[in-house]
């Protein structure tokens, strides 16, 4: 009976190991579409004159870079009909402008000309209030031992507001992001949180504050339900089209959003 456990124990020995040989499947590959990353950002106290607007396309699944969207004219254009055009720099998908003008609450038409195909998408230009102060509290966690950090600002009580706060420190390879309304906060102060096990004193936090349409803050919500909590630039295991329209072909839609925000930032030092 125990040569014949024996037998057993390496019979399931040998296949365990007959099953490490490497097999590749055979995955369909789709066509690929065109991905717009176009964040217009102005950072406060600057002339916002300087953006980029980066192209890629979906690859398969087995690749190891995201091939760009070279060859394409991309510009915004403003209410008053003023044209920024977006340069590529060399070959690299990603587009340049000098001199494009921000101004808060004003409407921008994205447009991508990509393989004979135009793609469009409208946005507002959304004002962002600026970080009114920042709190460091060193008891807090569950077990009283985490450092927390509270960055305060206030909302504008006459307007329905939306706001998306970045944060990245110098310990994580990736930002964190969170999306807020005012629904319950309207004309009051509002602070984001920002908390991490690792976190100790003389670490960095960078921490941005920026205005978003509630559209994008529904786009926010529905890719952080996708990804469980990710960035919005991560790439989400399910399709989620932006407000990105193709009108040469309407079924051959791009993914990506284009968005245009104020932004207010700041560097705290963990004390």
């Amino acid at each position: 009976m125990k040569n014949l456990k024996y037998i057993v124990l390496l019979t399931i020995a040998f296949l365990a190991v007959s099953c490490e040989d490497v097999v590749d499947i055979d995955l369909k590959t789709a066509e690929p579409k065109l991905v717009i990353d176009a964040p217009i950002l102005w950072q406060k106290g600057t002339a916002g004159n300087e953006q980029m607007i980066k192209l890629t396309t979906t690859g398969d699944y087995y690749a190891t870079t995201v091939p760009p969207a070279s060859g394409a004219t991309v510009f915004i254009t403003d209410s008053n009909n003023n044209v920024f055009n977006f340069i590529e720099n060399m070959q690299t998908g990603e587009y340049f402008c000098d001199n494009f003008i921000p101004v808060l609450n004003t409407d921008y038409e994205l447009t991508v000309i990509y393989k004979n195909e135009t793609y469009s998408a409208k946005e507002t230009l959304k004002p962002a209030p600026s970080i009114d102060r920042i709190e460091q509290k060193n008891d807090g966690g569950f077990s009283g031992d985490e450092i927390e950090i509270k960055i305060f600002y206030n909302d504008d009580g006459a307007t329905e507001d939306y706001y998306l706060s970045r944060y990245k420190t110098n310990f994580t390879a990736i930002p964190l992001y969170g999306w807020i309304s005012d629904e319950f906060f309207q004309g009051n102060q509002i602070f984001g949180f920002y908390s991490h096990e690792d976190l100790k004193s003389g670490d960095t936090l960078d921490y941005s504050l920026l205005g978003i349409s509630k559209t994008y803050y529904n786009y926010m919500n529905v890719l952080g339900g996708i990804v469980g909590g990710g960035g919005p630039f991560q790439t989400p295991p399910a399709t989620l089209r932006g407000n990105v329209v193709n009108t040469t072909n309407f079924n051959n839609y791009a993914l990506g959003y284009f968005n245009l925000s104020e932004m207010d930032s700041t560097r705290y030092i963990v004390e």
